[in-house]
């Protein structure tokens, strides 16, 4: 029999600030947080601005000998992770370490660092590259890093798909609970692609915004002007239980982690499918795994990254998925005030859904002064706004055609 999963815990790094609350709260006020790029030398590339996590000092959370083997997206990992464990009130010596797992995605790793030892290879040679270099790339690293950390020994694992994989990763968090797996998992997602080579790779496929002198309003998803994303950077992690296990040690509950669905478009290495057909599929199983109808849908964290192709298939998919309710739900960006974390944004979405059911605030979507015609669905433009919600779904759509949708309920209670 299926297990029921709720949220316990919430941590996040994001450009908003350090902490789920504080970015949260930011995110309710649209705060602007895009600005030049200040990681690395911008000046030659097309798209010159970034979501900063701008907040973020390293020295407050590692000593200097930390940092030389954490790379920047392990570092966000770990950070987000404690506050999530101490809000969940996770005390890992009352825990069997062998039913806690860690499963956090990322998108690239840690381009930053494969960046800087090439450079050492060429400028200095191959015997000169720190022997921290094959683990501060891979992605694995992260919840690895976060395991021993807590020293939990449970199943561990990272899924990369792309945009998807924070949103991944939390769904096979909710499958490993729901099924016996584990009792608690500690989830969600990592990203630090604010460097050189990512922004050249994203400027060549024209996908990045080049409004580069008003910063504030580039990032403008289901806009008749949106010319592209903005990157952002930062990770989001939250502790998921078994309802029962929670019960037992007396843990505040946030939400119910209620249904996940993952489909792929198996159409092109960059582009979403026109129709929109396994976008919808995926959000269908999610209601389905939740036992919702779409009547019961309160709220959409949307994946909209200000792309022209994105915001207006989604749109599509939406209203395929959600029928006539489609057009009462209230949908959102969270990317117009965080740029887009790649990997991170699907749990970023995650926990600002879950926030947003619990607290009965939905951010808004930033800079949708002049809506596309073709993005026709109540997109909470500009202000939050004050909603009691049953239930909200959380969209994260990766390059290859990666589908991923999340499921939040209210907890009332058994």
């Amino acid at each position: 029999m299926k297990r029921r999963v709720v949220i316990t815990g919430t941590g996040m790094v994001s450009p908003l600030g350090v902490g789920s609350a504080a970015s949260f709260a930011r995110a309710l006020e649209g705060a602007s947080v895009i600005r030049p790029v200040t990681l690395f030398d911008a000046s030659a590339f097309a798209t010159r601005i970034a979501a900063e996590a701008a907040d973020y000092d390293a020295d407050a959370h590692f000593d200097p000998k930390q940092q030389r083997h954490l790379s920047r997206f392990q570092q966000f990992a770990l950070v987000a992770a404690r506050e999530a464990v101490k809000e969940a009130g996770l005390d890992m010596k009352a825990e069997d370490p062998y039913r806690v797992g860690v499963m956090i995605g990322s998108g690239v790793g840690s381009m930053q660092m494969a960046e800087e030892q090439r450079d050492v290879v060429r400028d200095k040679g191959p015997r000169r590259v720190t022997p921290f270099l094959a683990p501060a790339l891979i992605i694995n690293e992260a919840p690895a890093h976060v395991a021993m950390e807590l020293g939990a020994k449970g199943p561990n694992l990272s899924a990369v798909t792309a945009c998807a994989s924070g949103a991944h990763s939390i769904g096979a968090a909710m499958r490993a609970i729901q099924y016996g797996d584990a009792d608690v998992v500690v989830a969600g997602g990592t990203e630090a692609a604010i460097c050189s080579i990512c922004f050249a790779a994203f400027c060549a496929l024209k996908a990045m915004s080049v409004r580069n002198d008003e910063p504030a309003k580039a990032s403008r998803p289901f806009s008749a002007t949106r010319d592209g994303f903005v990157m952002g950077e930062g990770a989001g992690i939250v502790v998921l239980e078994e309802y029962e296990h929670a019960l037992r040690r007396g843990a505040v509950i946030i939400g119910e982690a209620a249904g996940y669905g993952a489909t792929d478009d198996a159409y092109h290495v960059t582009a979403p499918e026109p129709s929109g057909e396994a976008g919808a599929r995926c959000m269908s199983l999610a209601m389905a795994d939740a036992g919702l109808v779409p009547e019961q849908v309160g709220y959409i964290n949307a994946h909209g990254t200000s792309t022209e192709m994105n915001d207006r298939i989604e749109t599509a998919i939406i209203k395929q998925a959600l029928g006539g309710h489609a057009r009462r739900v209230a949908v959102s960006s969270t990317k117009s005030v965080t740029g887009h974390m790649i990997g991170a944004a699907g749990a970023v979405g995650f926990i600002f859904a879950a926030l947003a059911v619990k607290n009965g605030r939905i951010p808004p979507t930033m800079n949708l002064d002049d809506p596309d015609p073709a993005c026709d669905l109540d997109y909470v433009p500009l202000a939050a706004r004050g909603a009691a919600i049953e239930a909200a779904l959380v969209n994260s759509f990766g390059f290859g055609g990666h589908n991923a949708c999340l499921a939040v309920r209210k907890y009332q209670g058994k």
